[in-house]
């Protein structure tokens, strides 16, 4: 078995599904950005330690430039792209963020909307210090993490359906 072998694998990425033939060693970020034009699902330090390629395997965030796209083989992904509503319109996180201005550059954006999404599904009411521990493991060099941590706050807010008193 060689090196530049190709791999048969399925994958159900943003609920359609995908049949893929990928080397032994595609990074499962390089698969979804190469592979199937996703390009929302960034790569920054390559090292699994910003979080920007963060994506949903089966509801559970990972970091996709650790991962190789085999192990992958017959989950479902998650990714930035994918957590819009049915009609196209933002879900409930990419809302908050919009709203609350927890963006500047964008780069990390699409890894801290897919953990804050997983966040909030296990923990959708989180105290102030529960909506930062939440984000803790992705990084952001502009914004200074305030207006994130007020994103994940109105997100729970629009997701159970209850204004700020």
């Amino acid at each position: 078995m060689s090196a530049d072998e190709l791999h048969e694998i399925t994958i159900n990425v943003n609920g359609v599904v995908h049949e893929l033939e990928v080397p032994a060693r595609r990074l499962l970020s390089d698969a979804l950005r190469h592979d199937l034009g996703l390009t929302g699902t960034h790569v920054g330090c390559e090292h699994g330690v910003c979080g920007a390629c963060t994506v949903l395997l089966d509801g559970r965030p990972v970091r996709s430039c650790l991962m190789f796209a085999v192990s992958a083989q017959g989950a479902e992904v998650t990714t930035v792209e994918g957590l819009t509503r049915p009609d196209g319109s933002l879900g409930p996180v990419q809302q908050a963020f919009a709203e609350c201005h927890g963006l500047q550059c964008g780069f990390c954006t699409p890894g801290f909307l897919t953990t804050i999404t997983a966040g909030l599904r296990d923990n959708p009411r989180p105290t102030h210090d529960e909506a930062r521990d939440m984000i803790a493991g992705n990084l952001c060099r502009c914004t200074g993490y305030q207006n994130i941590v007020k994103a994940v706050e109105r997100a729970a807010e629009l997701q159970s359906g209850r204004e700020p008193a």
